[in-house]
């Protein structure tokens, strides 16, 4: 992601709406979209980047038309990198970067890039899936490995992050996970 430190997202109950607030942020501000699809549950998921006051621009108009439906959103000024690609599921693990294994699932994909992007900034982790509402029910679902003291600590700071929006479903961190449980990350 060059030159893109902020990232907004929004999540809206209307795929109609959805549609209309992506034209409009689109239209608003100088942003690159990473993703607008629909969501399990009839749910229509904006991902989009760009420099911190296109991306601020961008939000207050889908703001403004998206109204009742939105459901969640966020904007990130200095978004953390790994981000991009666990939300890609384009990381592989050497097998000396697999350890603990934390897991953090959320009722938003919105949710899910807070606990991500929290996580990632609180602890040296690596986060290797960043799944967002596909095929799950409309949840948003966290993966991370490394030390463990370090995977506590990024859940910890990622439930923290959440305790109050009543987003999160579970937290998970297992010490010495099986290997197989990272065989398609390998």
């Amino acid at each position: 992601m060059t030159n893109n430190s902020s990232v907004g997202a929004i999540e809206l109950s209307s795929i109609g709406v959805g549609y209309q607030v992506q034209d409009a942020l689109m239209k608003a501000a100088n942003t690159t979209l990473i993703i607008a699809r629909t969501v399990c549950s009839g749910k229509y998921l904006i991902v989009f980047s760009g420099k911190v006051g296109d991306v601020e621009s961008a939000m207050e108009t889908a703001l403004a038309v998206g109204g009742t439906s939105v459901i969640d959103k966020l904007v990130v000024a200095n978004v953390h990198p790994a981000l991009f690609p666990a939300m890609a599921q384009s990381v592989a693990l050497s097998p000396e970067e697999i350890g603990a294994l934390g897991v953090v699932e959320t009722f938003s994909a919105v949710s899910a890039m807070v606990a991500a992007d929290v996580a990632a900034k609180a602890a040296d982790v690596t986060l290797f899936r960043l799944s967002l509402a596909m095929a799950m029910g409309g949840k948003g679902l966290l993966l991370m490995t490394g030390a463990l003291a370090s995977v506590q600590a990024a859940v910890d700071a990622a439930q923290n992050a959440l305790k109050d929006s009543g987003l999160l479903a579970s937290v998970v961190v297992l010490p010495r996970p099986e290997r197989a449980l990272f065989t398609d990350y390998i």
